[in-house]
C-alpha cells in the first residue's frame, strides 16, 4: 500500500470505530493553510477533532506518543480556523481526541485517547 492508501485505511477503521460507539461524523480530512484535521465528529454536545495514528508493527512507542507539541499546534489552529469558518460558537464544547492503530496478530488494535490534549 502506498503512504496515502494507508492513511485512507486507518482513517477508515477509526472512522467506522467512532461510529459504532455512537459519535456522528461532522467531516473527514479538513484542510487549512495550518495543516489538516483527520476526523471531525459529533460526541453528544461536544464537538470532537480526531487526529488518527497508524503503526504497521507496535514498537516501543505507540501511534499517540508521536503527536508532539508542534503536531498539537497544527491541530488547535486547524480547529480554530474550522470553527471560525463554519461560524461555531466559540462557547460550543470541543476537544482533541487521538485514535492510534496497530497491527497486532495481523489485526488492527485501536486505542482511543479521548481528551489527549487541550488548547
Amino acid at each position: 500500500m502506498t503512504t496515502a492508501e494507508t492513511g485512507k485505511y486507518a482513517e477508515d477503521l477509526a472512522f467506522s470505530y467512532l461510529k459504532k460507539q455512537g459519535m456522528k461524523p461532522v467531516a473527514r480530512n479538513f484542510t487549512s493553510r495550518y495543516g489538516e484535521i483527520d476526523l471531525v465528529m459529533q460526541d453528544r454536545d461536544c464537538l470532537v477533532f480526531v487526529e488518527v495514528r497508524y503503526r504497521k508493527h507496535y514498537r516501543l512507542i505507540d501511534g499517540a506518543s508521536t503527536v508532539d507539541a508542534k503536531k498539537q499546534v497544527k491541530l488547535i489552529r486547524t480547529a480554530q480556523y474550522y470553527l471560525q469558518k463554519n461560524r461555531i460558537d466559540v462557547d460550543t464544547s470541543a476537544r482533541f481526541d487521538i485514535i492510534s492503530i496497530t497491527h497486532k496478530q495481523n489485526l488492527p488494535a485501536i486505542e482511543w485517547f479521548k481528551n489527549a490534549f487541550t488548547a
